[in-house]
């Protein structure tokens, strides 16, 4: 049996890594490059020529004089740790099929537990934020899912108490493949929330196909066409044949999370769920993720602790 290119492809291996970004300068020279891929432009005043000061590993401005860092106004500033952690730190979580915990990461990295979890979750915010405006178009799979433990004296399956509720669709391509994914948290399965992520996750023309709840026909609200199966009476098996990917990822995305993770504060959940929705929309090309993430990593901006602990992640 022929093996799937895309699950064994190479990736980038360890050597690799540390012959491409080992050191300081290697990490800094990378970043410089993906944040300004057309040169330096002064933050300040827009100026394009400056001057490197070596010894303090700062960038003037030769227009405003403003002295700036490759590190300044992303995710990485103000952060204790050296560029190069940063840049193992994203190496690891990229290539990562079922994720990293950041216990794992803290004993890969030679850190504490929590300096490794919030760089993780500024990484993911990264994450969430590059695929914020990203749609899905074409053949989509819609279905709703709920993450949480069981709670004794409650009823089970939708509308149950104590669980997150999120939508997962997946994008398909003319033969029935999945190309993309979008797992998304939401207030509840009703109309107008169901209209509002809609508007924000699918193209206009975008043909959906889901169950029977009432609630996903709202996505009319952004210009698509709602293909329900009701999945009730004989047949389920066979009915269920139309949201056959997204039964498939959302088995794949809470497994991988069950087995990966401890426990995660439903206020948090966006951000593993969007952790997921990056890799496995760059499957294709495990070896430039990397470079992916530190450029989505220089064009976000810097997130204190207060942020990243205690505000509710949005996607």
């Amino acid at each position: 049996m022929p093996k799937n290119k895309v699950q064994f492809q190479r990736g980038m291996g360890l050597r690799e890594f540390m012959d491409k970004y080992g050191t300081a300068e290697q990490c800094e020279q990378a970043l410089f490059a993906w944040r300004w891929p057309r040169g330096f432009v002064c933050p300040e005043c827009g100026h394009t020529a400056y001057c490197a000061l070596k010894g303090r590993r700062l960038i003037q401005c030769n227009g405003c004089r403003r002295q700036t860092s490759v590190t300044a106004g992303t995710i990485f500033a103000g952060s204790k740790l050296a560029l190069s952690v940063w840049f193992l730190a994203m190496h690891l979580i990229t290539q990562a099929k079922n994720g990293i915990s950041s216990l794992e990461l803290s004993r890969q990295l030679a850190i504490s537990q929590n300096s490794a979890w919030l760089m993780k979750h500024k990484l993911m915010q990264a994450m969430m934020e590059r695929d914020a405006g990203r749609q899905l178009k074409g053949l989509v799979q819609l279905d709703d899912a709920y993450w949480g433990g069981r709670r004794r004296g409650y009823k089970r399956g939708r509308g149950t108490c104590g669980k997150k509720p999120f939508v997962a669709a997946v994008e398909t391509d003319a033969a029935g493949f999945p190309r993309r994914i979008s797992l998304n948290c939401v207030k509840g399965f009703r109309l107008k929330e169901i209209a509002r992520w809609s508007q924000a996750k699918l193209a206009p023309g975008t043909t959906v196909h889901s169950d029977g709840l009432a609630c996903f026909g709202a996505v009319a609200a952004a210009g698509c066409s709602h293909e329900p199966t009701v999945m009730s009476g004989p047949g389920l098996a066979r009915k269920r044949l139309s949201l056959n990917w997204v039964d498939t990822m959302l088995g794949n995305v809470k497994n991988a999370i069950h087995g990966t993770y401890h426990a995660i504060r439903p206020k948090h959940l966006p951000r593993y769920l969007a952790e997921f929705n990056y890799r496995f929309n760059r499957r294709f090309d495990l070896a430039s993720m990397l470079a992916r993430l530190a450029t989505a990593a220089a064009q976000t901006p810097p997130m204190p602790y207060r942020l990243v602990k205690l505000a509710e992640a949005h996607w």
